[in-house]
């Protein structure tokens, strides 16, 4: 008996998928090859971006005026949340769903002709079986490939009591992780994950190709003996790398494969849990505004590639004045084509002439 959804994936965009479309009274089918496998990654999101059926216990901390340092120090207006990975993981319930643990390696489009004919969408299994059911939504996420920017980081998580910094940094550009000025750039990102505990991650934001993970641990170890933190080597450790771009902006795809990472932050979990409802009741998420602002994230992301390591301080000091509302266009509406153009137009009128113009010919570039 077919199901009316199967979802390929069980991240947090296809578990959120599920959990949504169980919530709306649909039968669904998940498959996975590790649908067991605990997240360990640390997700955040702004706060209104969240929709109202995320309970609040998935939250590990809630930060009213996260600050940022490019060269020089600005809060910002705007409620940040880090989530409780293992909570915000249970609350998403698959409970009613019928698991799979298998790898999808093909999804077939509905047919009426050849041996094998199905008029609706299928599923092809590495164990050989064809599953079909009334929608397949690809949310596996996107592959690695050397063509695509990437994002990557190294983490340690440590006592709150050895910070002696009291905020939450959502980028801290400051030159004291030892690497020389004209090296690509990497920033530090420093959140509470417990009333006890920090994570402090060196970020590479975008490369194509992507700084090492090896190199911003080095990067992060030299930064916090500048600031008088010495790793002892038994801290817990996190790792990241993930493609910026790949992802597709159509009906059969969701999450990073379905094109919803924000290519400026990395971030996409707040997208999926925000779109998760519409997708389960088989309503679009890609209207033409919502294709024009991914194109202009786009092309917001080739500008970021194409600075000179040491304007990227400079571009972000531009983009953090700006004015919260357009901060928010342009980071978390989806489908806000003036507003995500206006900052866009302000940011650029905001920089220096010398990066204006580098801007502008490396989004002419082909």
């Amino acid at each position: 008996m077919s199901s009316d959804l199967i979802v390929c994936g069980a991240g947090p965009a296809g578990r959120a998928l599920a959990h949504r479309a169980l919530a709306q009274g649909q039968s669904v089918t998940v498959i996975d090859p590790r649908p067991e496998f605990r997240w360990t990654a640390t997700y955040a999101a702004w706060a209104d971006e969240l929709p109202e059926w995320v309970p609040s216990h998935t939250f590990a901390a809630t930060v009213e005026r996260p600050a940022v340092w490019t060269t020089r120090r600005i809060e910002l207006d705007r409620e940040y949340v880090v989530f409780d990975t293992a909570a915000l993981q249970d609350s998403l319930d698959p409970t009613g769903a019928t698991i799979i643990t298998d790898r999808v390696v093909d999804i077939v489009p509905p047919s009426r002709s050849g041996s094998h004919a199905l008029d609706m969408p299928s599923v092809r299994l590495a164990s050989g079986s064809m599953l079909p059911g009334g929608r397949v939504i690809d949310a596996r996420g996107i592959p690695r490939s050397p063509g695509l920017a990437e994002q990557t980081a190294y983490g340690v998580v440590i006592d709150r009591a050895q910070w002696a910094e009291p905020e939450t940094l959502f980028m801290d550009w400051r030159s004291d992780n030892g690497a020389d000025s004209v090296e690509p750039r990497s920033f530090l990102y420093a959140v509470p994950l417990s009333d006890n505990t920090i994570l402090l991650e060196e970020t590479c934001l975008a490369g194509r190709p992507a700084l090492d993970t090896q190199l911003l641990r080095d990067r992060l170890a030299h930064r916090l003996r500048s600031r008088g933190i010495t790793l002892t080597g038994t801290e817990r450790i996190e790792r990241v790398r993930f493609p910026l771009e790949g992802g597709a902006p159509r009906p059969g795809s969701f999450g990073a494969a379905g094109a919803l990472t924000h290519p400026a932050t990395g971030y996409s979990v707040a997208a999926a849990l925000h779109t998760a409802d519409t997708v389960a009741a088989g309503d679009g998420i890609w209207p033409s505004s919502a294709r024009a602002v991914y194109r202009l994230r786009q092309a917001g992301l080739q500008a970021l590639l194409s600075l000179p390591p040491q304007d990227l301080p400079l571009f972000f000091d531009a983009f953090f004045v700006l004015s919260p509302a357009r901060q928010r266009a342009y980071l978390s509406a989806r489908d806000d084509l003036p507003g995500t153009a206006a900052a866009m137009s302000a940011l650029f009128a905001a920089l220096p002439w010398r990066i204006r113009r580098g801007l502008v010919t490396s989004i002419m570039r082909p």
